[in-house]
């Protein structure tokens, strides 16, 4: 059966956790990146050696997905392309490698390798949907225990092969209504701040928590539906859209929804961490985009 054109994106950027094993058990398998990282809880590593997907290999979000600069750059920085392509090659990324990246949380942390990867060249990169959880569901089976270092890669890597914009592009953005804030609601309001300098969110910026684009059993929804979503927010087909959150990490999976809706998401990698922690920015607080209670003050 033919796939409609928003099929063929979603198989594009999305693999089901029987076909990814199906894939594994095949005569060229991809590369699986296991990407576990939270906000309080970044070093996956115990995780993935207690249970994993056989072969996958475990990623360093904070090291390997970020680079390091100053607080205006934000939590977690694009990394300098040579530092990814070195991280690539001791996962075992070869030239025309497919690669499935995974975690635990439904994919928010994964698509950051995701984003990352088709922004240095690769054009084969899929998240796992559903994660880890997904998979368990699926009855299929876990490795635990020590990992095998996989055989070195030989990919090359080129930055900029998806649009970013810095502070005052996302200012830009957002002072059309383009610019979607995927953290949660609370933090976009202002109510709480539990990791940068100040609360609240970028003036004109649009609360589009992440979380909302997937569904109960932490997939993403179905096309129709995150059509419907980013239709609501003022995105309409084809339009490109900023995308924020805390540190350039959930803005990903953002993106990711947004581009399986149709819509062309541009990164803002620093941020709100970023933005918040240069006093000169303006930041607006409430459920409101321009905020009840505009500051410029820290």
């Amino acid at each position: 059966m033919d796939l409609t054109p928003s099929d063929a994106v979603r198989a594009a950027h999305l693999v089901e956790p029987v076909a990814l094993a199906a894939l594994l058990a095949g005569d060229a398998p991809p590369v699986v990146l296991d990407v576990r990282w939270a906000l309080g809880r970044p070093d996956g590593r115990a995780a993935h050696r207690e249970a994993r997907v056989p072969g996958s290999v475990y990623v360093d979000l904070e090291t390997e997905l970020a680079g390091h600069g100053t607080p205006t750059d934000g939590r977690h920085p694009l990394p300098q392309v040579a530092d990814l392509q070195a991280a690539a090659r001791r996962w075992g990324v070869r030239r025309g490698s497919a690669v499935v990246v995974l975690d635990d949380v439904a994919g928010l942390s994964a698509a950051r390798a995701w984003w990352l990867l088709r922004w240095a060249g690769l054009t084969d990169v899929r998240v796992l949907d559903g994660g880890l959880a997904a998979w368990r569901a699926a009855g299929l089976p876990l490795a635990a225990g020590e990992p095998e270092p996989p055989a070195p890669g030989d990919v090359v890597l080129s930055a900029g092969r998806l649009p970013v914009v810095d502070a005052d592009g996302a200012a830009a953005l957002a002072g059309g209504g383009r610019l979607l804030d995927a953290r949660a609601g609370e933090r976009y309001r202002g109510e709480v701040e539990p990791v940068d300098p100040r609360a609240g969110h970028v003036p004109g910026s649009v609360s589009a928590p992440t979380a909302e684009s997937l569904d109960a059993d932490g997939r993403l929804l179905r096309t129709a539906a995150l059509e419907d979503r980013f239709a609501a927010l003022g995105v309409g087909a084809g339009e490109e859209v900023g995308v924020s959150c805390g540190s350039g990490v959930t803005a990903a999976h953002l993106a990711l929804a947004l581009v399986l809706a149709g819509r062309r998401p541009v990164l803002y990698p620093g941020s709100w961490s970023a933005w918040s922690s240069d006093p000169a920015r303006p930041v607006a607080v409430g459920a409101d985009p321009w905020g009840s209670e505009p500051s410029t003050g820290s």
